[in-house]
């Protein structure tokens, strides 16, 4: 992605954003090879998500934020104590408003505020809400990454695009497979897939120009979109991908996915 360089930082984030989208589709896309995917597999498949999500909430978020909080007159961890925290308040929030339901819950455990949309349009939306911290956490890092701190560079940022583009695959397969389990068309199946990751570039662009105009909010922002990143995962990604009994293979999948973006974000440093 170096070829981005040269293009400001919200079509930086725009980019990479589109990139995850298309990650998201082309998991969903799994659902015209015909074959069904086991349980154990797509376990596997949200812990991993949920690995790299962890991860990069630290080394692409929160570690930054605290560095460049250094010297400043408030101690370093105010910044991203205040931030992590209200990124958790903003997806409760979130999750209390918003109509949704999750995969294999029956219709009357719908969350948020009651409302007559079609079944597929919560479990869409249930998608949806994962996906924008994670396109929030894209743009934040590339706008950071402009302001010129040594805390937050463009590598970073890529490195975090990367990783989350890569637990998108996945979680773009646990959407669409579990709708043709109930009986949807396979081009319904991969069309609702897809469009749960289409906030993620509309996200990604707000958090960008955000941090550059408000630079002083920068490891606010981090910090926030941290908080927003893990309430997800704890709350509902680690969660269903316990439901299904396979544990251990779920666990070891958030290991590798902790693992992999770990890695990614020192080797892209």
């Amino acid at each position: 992605m170096d070829f981005m360089r040269n293009f400001h930082p919200v079509v930086q984030a725009l980019i990479a954003t589109a990139f995850t989208w298309g990650m998201t589709a082309l998991g969903a896309a799994v659902v015209f090879a015909g074959k069904d995917i086991s349980k154990k597999l797509l376990d596997g498949m949200l812990g991993f998500a949920a690995g790299v999500m962890i991860a990069a909430s630290y080394w692409s978020l929160l570690a930054p934020a605290i560095e460049m909080s250094e010297g400043m007159a408030i101690p370093a961890w105010f910044p991203a104590t205040a931030g992590f925290m209200a990124g958790g308040i903003f997806l409760w929030g979130a999750d209390k408003l918003l109509p949704h339901l999750h995969i294999g819950f029956p219709m009357e455990q719908a969350e948020g505020i009651k409302t007559s949309w079609q079944r597929s349009i919560l479990l869409v939306l249930a998608i949806t809400l994962h996906n924008i911290p994670e396109g929030l956490a894209i743009g934040v890092a590339f706008g950071a990454a402009s302001a010129g701190l040594p805390s937050a560079t463009f590598a970073g940022a890529v490195a975090l695009a990367v990783g989350i583009g890569i637990q998108n695959f996945p979680e773009g397969t646990a959407v669409s497979v579990p709708l043709r389990r109930e009986g949807m068309s396979r081009a319904k199946s991969f069309w609702y897939g897809q469009l749960s990751g289409i906030v993620e570039p509309l996200a990604g662009a707000a958090g960008a120009a955000a941090v550059m105009v408000f630079r002083p909010v920068l490891p606010y922002a981090l910090g926030f979109a941290a908080g927003a990143m893990i309430f997800v995962v704890v709350e509902e990604v680690i969660p269903e991908s316990q439901r299904g009994g396979n544990t251990d293979f779920a666990t070891m999948g958030t290991m590798l996915g902790f693992t992999l973006m770990m890695v990614l974000d020192v080797a892209f440093a």
